[in-house]
């Protein structure tokens, strides 16, 4: 079983619990890093006032906040790991 190829699904095959080469992960493996993990946030203008957008780690936005410290700790809240975009 080669540990370095995809799955059927584009993800990673976490076969035998053997070591994973990040050397040699498609671009598709490495956007599926850490998207359980790691949310973003980045400053946004909406309709004219500033606000923070919250995505996950492939992009997929989900949820805007007023706050940066709330977009923060909505991140935690579930369980992620917040990471700025400037």
């Amino acid at each position: 079983m080669d540990m370095n190829k995809p799955d059927e699904a584009g993800g990673l095959d976490k076969g035998a619990g053997e070591p994973i080469d990040i050397r040699r992960l498609t671009a598709t493996q490495l956007a599926k890093l850490g998207v359980a993990q790691v949310a973003y946030v980045k400053a946004i203008v909406v309709n004219g006032a500033p606000a923070f957008a919250i995505h996950a780690a492939d992009g997929t936005p989900m949820a805007l906040a007023e706050e940066r410290e709330v977009a923060v700790a909505a991140i935690r809240q579930h369980e992620m790991l917040p990471v700025s975009v400037h």
